[in-house]
Order: C-alpha cells, then structure tokens, then sequence
C-alpha cells in the first residue's frame, strides 16, 4: 500500500470516529442549550483527532483550529490539517446534516496529499482514494460526474453570501443554492448535488483542505478565484477566496468573477 493511500484511509478513519463521536453527542446533549452543544462538539472531537493523530503519525505535525499552532509546523514535511467540526453553527441546529469533519496531509513539495471529509449526518465519509463503505475500511471509487446539464446550481454560503455572487450567478445563468458548512458544500459539488462551489472572503486553512483534497481527487476543478492554485502550511493560515467546480464551467465562472468583481474580486 502506498503512503499517500495509508494516509488516506487513515484521514477517512479519523473522520469517520469523529463523526461518530458527534453523532452520539448530539444525541446524549440534545439541543436545548447549542452554544454548549457547539463547545463540546469542537472539543470533544479535537481530544479524539489530536489522540489519534500522535498515535498514528507522532513524527508529524498538526494544525487545527481548535488546538495551539506552532509556528514551528513550517519547518516540517508532512503536516495534517484538521478541522474537528466545520459548520458549527449547522451542528447546533436539530435537524441539519450540512456539517462536517476535515482531516487532510499536506506535504512539503507536493501540497495535498491525503484528505477526508465525513459527513455525519449523512453517514457518508469521502476521501482522496474513494469513499469509505463501513467498519472494515472497504473503499468504492468516489463519484464520477457528468456535464452540467442546465441551469448551473452554484453552492454558496448561507451567512456569508459573497456581495457580488448574484451577478455571478445571473451571468453565467446559474441558481444559488445555500448550504451550511464548507465541506457541504464542497462535497455537494463531488456527489453531483450542485455544480460549483464559490467562495469569496477569508476562510481558514482547516476550512479549504480537506475539501479541495477530495475534490481535486474525484476530477473536479480546483482553484481561488483568480485561477492560481490553493496555497497550505502558511504562516497566515488563510485560503482568500476558493473556486470547486466541474471543469466545464471553471472558465466561464472565472471570468465572471473578474468581469464582475473587478481586480478587488479576491477582497470583497
């Protein structure tokens, strides 16, 4: 088995178990008090993550949004950056599955690597070498997606719309479609639940990784907004702006974006 494969199954393993972890949590708390649910969720799965991680991988480092970051991780070949719960606010909510759980590898002179991204309320756990099909670490070859056919549907976030999204959307005759966490939304564009994902202001390197890993694995386009590729293991720890789409419509999605945003499209 190759490294990057070991990796993988163990990114999607990790989710998975963190994913369980909140499943059970959610149902043991309920929902009458969401900000203590969200705290303990976050903590709760980054104790579970962080063990496992110094277990399985010890020589490594780890950036997470919900741990300490050293600054010395950029002197280091292999980093994993995990997100223990994306889309908290989505997690506090009775009854939304639009959450997730990143676990991604990124490795000095190759960038990503490895990657998962689970989908608890979904039961549905993808990596980079395929989605995971239960307790025994079976692998099925994640999705392949045809053409857009229609109208694109264009995923965006529900609370932080980027203020030039409309007219994105209305140019290249494409419908919003809001979704909770990054992830999601990253993920709708894999399963074929949507056609692109854009987003425009600062998200967090934990927020990026693991979703483009996938993504980029089942064939999909890749990028920021202006075309370049995704930058990890930064000291800013920041992702400025992200495009995931099929890669019919990468062009047409990218030159609206700059015909519409102007040179200010990554800022706003």
């Amino acid at each position: 088995m190759s490294d990057d494969r070991a990796d993988a199954e163990l990114a999607g393993e990790l989710a998975t178990q963190a994913g369980e972890l909140l499943l059970a949590l959610r149902e043991e708390t309920g929902f009458d008090d969401p900000a203590a649910l969200r705290k303990a969720g976050d903590a709760k799965s980054q104790e579970l993550l962080g063990a496992a991680l110094q277990r399985a991988r010890a020589a490594d480092w780890v950036l997470s949004e919900e741990a300490a970051d050293d600054l010395a991780r950029l002197t280091g070949d292999r980093v994993w950056i995990v997100d223990p719960l994306d889309g908290t606010h989505e997690y506090g909510e009775e009854g939304r599955t639009d959450w997730a759980v990143h676990v991604a590898l990124w490795q000095r002179g190759a960038g990503l690597v490895a990657g998962a991204v689970a989908l608890p309320g979904l039961g549905r756990t993808l990596t980079t070498v395929g989605e995971l099909t239960g307790a025994d670490g079976g692998m099925q070859p994640l999705p392949q997606r045809g053409a857009p056919d229609g109208a694109p549907r264009l995923a965006v976030s529900r609370t932080r719309r980027p203020v030039w999204f409309d007219e994105v959307a209305e140019r290249t005759g494409a419908v919003a479609v809001p979704i909770g966490s990054a992830g999601m939304k990253a993920m709708s564009v894999v399963l074929g639940d949507v056609d692109a994902y854009v987003h425009s202001g600062r998200m967090k390197e934990w927020d990026s990784a693991a979703p483009a890993a996938v993504a980029a694995a089942a064939g999909l386009h890749v990028s920021r907004l202006d075309g370049a590729p995704l930058e990890f293991n930064t000291p800013e720890r920041l992702t400025l702006d992200l495009l995931i789409c099929h890669p019919d419509l990468a062009e047409p999605l990218l030159d609206a974006v700059r015909h519409l945003a102007g040179q200010d499209a990554t800022e706003r």
